[in-house]
């Protein structure tokens, strides 16, 4: 959670972030949330573009919906965080919940899975951008 997402070599721990996302939830409410593999990718996928392009933006590549469904990811729900500048899952984690709209889909109701990504860039302004994806496959309620 505290490791430095600001260098080359740093590896982004998605049960932590889960596990972290998870506690949040159950404090207000919600169920938990697990990692998706596929969910994982395109969430990295998302990040190496805004890290390539040096922009902070969900439609760099393309609308979420339409990278899911590029994918053949069958959500029924899907939410995504993006920021950047961040150097550690914390930082991230923190920025998200102190943000109205991040915290919103951090708490969606219904989501049961989960793609996190961050993405060092080090001749940005920003260094690290961050993807979070949250998501689920089950029928609406």
């Amino acid at each position: 959670m505290y490791l430095s997402m600001a260098n080359g070599g740093a590896k982004l721990d998605p049960a932590a972030a889960a596990s972290m996302i998870s506690l949040y939830r159950h404090n207000n409410g919600l169920g938990a949330v697990t990692v998706d593999p596929a969910l994982m990718q395109l969430a990295e996928d998302q990040s190496t573009a805004m890290a390539k392009r040096n922009k902070l933006d969900h439609d760099v590549k393309a609308p979420l919906a339409k990278r899911l469904n590029a994918s053949g990811y069958p959500a029924s729900i899907a939410v995504e965080n993006v920021s950047a500048g961040y150097h550690t899952l914390a930082e991230a984690f923190s920025g998200w919940r102190d943000s109205p709209p991040h915290r919103a889909n951090m708490l969606k109701s219904g989501v049961t899975k989960l793609g996190i990504a961050a993405s060092y860039a080090p001749g940005t302004k920003y260094k690290v951008f961050w993807t979070l994806i949250l998501a689920s496959t089950e029928a609406p309620r």
